[in-house]
């Protein structure tokens, strides 16, 4: 942890002149720059694996139709269908996976007041007023929520709401493609049924309901709002990680998702 320390505090040396007393917390929003651009070859591998998970959709509704009634045989049917398409179901994940350690590392650097026995110094850093190893709910008692450190978290916050709700559009509207999509697929299929003289069959053929996805569905695009008791629980160096991270990710994946 030393280690990062050292590169914390040298990002800092060079952004003194242009951030002041300020300096560590550019330096951490550079660090999570270049985190992001280190995964952003993942980021854009999970944008091409989404597209294509959207591409099945209407085959992976024939195949709960086929075996609703069957778990075992839907599991297997659907990992057969994402190895025949070269699909991984995983492969949205890892963008974030790659990050934790570095989430981590900040979080543990600013929670300690030594580093190999020696003082910490980064924690008389500062964003502004507010302490780089502060808390939200050390600004609420020093000076309120109108204190130079509760302004700074409330700044913090309004970028987390204005981040979370273009986040919620974006989710939003790729969840009605991807619902769009099914559907044409399956009135595709269901009308040449009706057309061959089977028409109370293949109106009868919906999908088959997967166990708590409409609560997903309607949970999901709500999700990044929940960034705001990340943002108010964890030290201020490890929240400006978060919320850079997640405005660069929110931008990206709009950019990648066009």
């Amino acid at each position: 942890m030393s280690v990062f320390a050292s590169l914390v505090e040298q990002l800092a040396d060079l952004l003194q002149p242009l951030f002041g007393l300020s300096a560590a917390a550019a330096a951490i929003v550079l660090f999570t720059a270049l985190v992001r651009l280190l995964v952003h070859p993942l980021s854009r591998a999970a944008a091409r694996g989404q597209k294509a998970r959207a591409r099945l959709q209407p085959r992976i509704a024939e195949l709960r139709r086929r075996y609703g009634r069957d778990p075992e045989k839907l599991q297997r049917a659907l990992l057969d269908l994402h190895t025949r398409e070269k699909v991984s179901p995983l492969a949205g994940i890892l963008p974030s996976l790659f990050q934790l350690p570095a989430f981590f590392l900040l979080f543990s650097l600013f929670s300690n007041t030594t580093i190999g026995g020696r003082p910490n110094e980064l924690l008389g850093h500062e964003l502004f007023t507010a302490p780089l190893g502060g808390r939200w709910a050390d600004a609420l008692g020093d000076g309120g929520p109108l204190g130079g450190a509760g302004l700074v978290y409330a700044g913090l916050f309004a970028v987390v709401v204005a981040v979370a709700a273009f986040s919620y559009r974006l989710t939003k509207r790729s969840m009605a493609a991807n619902a769009a999509m099914t559907g044409a697929g399956a009135g595709g299929r269901g009308g040449s049924g009706s057309g061959s003289g089977s028409g109370s069959r293949g109106g009868a053929a919906e999908p088959a309901a997967v166990p708590g996805m409409g609560a997903v569905a309607k949970v999901m695009p709500f999700l990044s709002f929940f960034t705001l008791v990340t943002v108010a629980v964890v030290p201020l160096a490890a929240a400006l990680y978060v919320v850079t991270s997640m405005a660069w990710g929110v931008v990206e994946r709009a950019v990648l998702h066009r």
